[in-house]
């Protein structure tokens, strides 16, 4: 017999709103449902089969795990790295990077089932809401984009009741903490970072602080790659940035609060736990200060923060974003050499670099102590030369 129910691509996490979102669509709408979930380097394997074994019991037929780690880091998290990107300089993007990618792996699965239909579970009250969206009308535009949550304003407790009326019985209680784990860090939302004052109690981070002691790890960065820690290397940057992961969450590092403006133009709060992407971006930026010039480091600058911007808004799919990828990765040419980093508890410190291509070490002198080639009569035309527009100005308008 022929399947005539409409096919749905559901973004699927397991938790109560996507729950929702399958019993709803297959139950009130008739529809076949397709689950898919994403992996963007957060799920283990144990937690990768939970999500499976929740597919199950909602009974949906059609389930897969879809794992973009690698291509998230190519076509992103490396960008982020070259451009030292820090939103508002604390925050790595950690969510709303992966958010895009996950965005476009179910667009791209819905073009290989030729479904008519496509669906999340977001509410209408945040970001992901606009990245879902602008990356499914861009890709797929003659799919209808379906949002049971922030159609019909769902509360928690009215989505809990329909579940249990349709035989899902769970434990839907409410974690304290909103936990969102990926390759590029943890976002951690709480009661606290719904106010402007509070900090997150310690109990909040999913790394507790497990080592006291002082340790100092060697990072190999490859034309501006993370290729190994200390005597390990690596032919992929993600197995590098889940090693250094390993090491540095132990010492509870990398925790802090970002304060942002939504796409949606509300400010929002929201905790974070970065071990890695906060050592290897700056132990990055440190290497860079060493090995690039003074106006490759400005526009260096200019660029990633509006690399990370753009991003943060769900534009990955504008085609500037593909230039300024090009500016970023042409300057890693030289960024080659070892960044020493030494971990302590709840903080890190780079010590030093070496590389072949230190400016530092040039012949021409030491800052402060020496020069060799240049003399002091030479400074001498140079500050003049260099100080007469100033003078002009300040002689005409004294």
């Amino acid at each position: 017999m022929t399947n005539n129910k409409p096919k749905v691509i559901l973004a699927f996490s397991g938790g109560l709103d996507t729950s929702y979102c399958a019993k709803y669509l297959a139950e009130d709408k008739g529809m076949e449902v397709y689950a898919v979930a994403v992996n963007t380097g957060g799920f283990s394997a144990e937690e990768s089969e939970k999500i499976a074994q929740r597919a199950t019991q909602l009974g949906i037929e059609h389930f897969e795990m879809l794992d973009c780690t690698n291509q998230y880091y190519a076509e992103c998290v490396k960008y982020l790295i070259f451009g030292n990107v820090l939103r508002n300089q604390t925050y790595p993007l950690s969510v709303s990077a992966e958010r895009m990618f996950q965005a476009l792996a179910i667009a791209e699965y819905a073009k290989k089932q030729d479904a008519k239909y496509v669906a999340h579970g977001s509410t209408g009250a945040g970001n992901d809401q606009v990245r879902f969206d602008l990356a499914f009308q861009i890709l797929i535009p003659d799919v209808e984009i379906i949002t049971p949550i922030r159609d019909l304003q769902l509360s928690r407790e009215a989505e809990i009741e329909y579940l249990q009326k349709h035989g899902i019985q769970d434990n839907w209680e409410k974690a304290a903490y909103s936990i969102n784990q990926g390759l590029w860090g943890t976002s951690v939302g709480g009661k606290e970072t719904l106010t402007s004052h509070l900090p997150l109690p310690e109990e909040a981070y999913p790394s507790p602080l497990k080592d006291n002691s002082e340790q100092v790890v060697t990072l190999h960065f490859e034309k501006g790659e993370l290729k190994g820690v200390d005597d390990q290397t690596f032919e992929n940057p993600v197995d590098a940035i889940n090693t250094l992961q390993k090491i540095a969450s132990v010492y509870a590092i990398g925790r802090d609060i970002h304060v942002g403006d939504t796409i949606i133009g509300i400010k929002g709060r929201v905790g974070f736990e970065a071990a890695a992407p906060l050592i290897i971006i700056k132990a990055h930026h440190t290497l860079e200060k060493h090995v690039l010039t003074k106006w490759q480091q400005y526009w260096k600058e200019q660029l990633g923060n509006w690399y990370g911007m753009l991003l943060h808004e769900g534009q990955f799919l504008d085609p500037v974003m593909r230039n300024i990828e090009t500016f970023l990765a042409d300057t890693q040419t030289t960024v080659t050499g070892k960044v020493h980093v030494q971990l302590q508890p709840y903080r890190f410190e780079i010590q030093g670099i070496t590389s072949d291509y230190d400016l530092m070490q040039a012949k021409f002198g030491h800052y402060g102590e020496m020069n060799r080639e240049w003399s002091g009569e030479d400074v001498k035309g140079f500050t003049k030369i260099l100080g007469n527009a100033h003078k002009i100005y300040h002689s005409v308008n004294k």
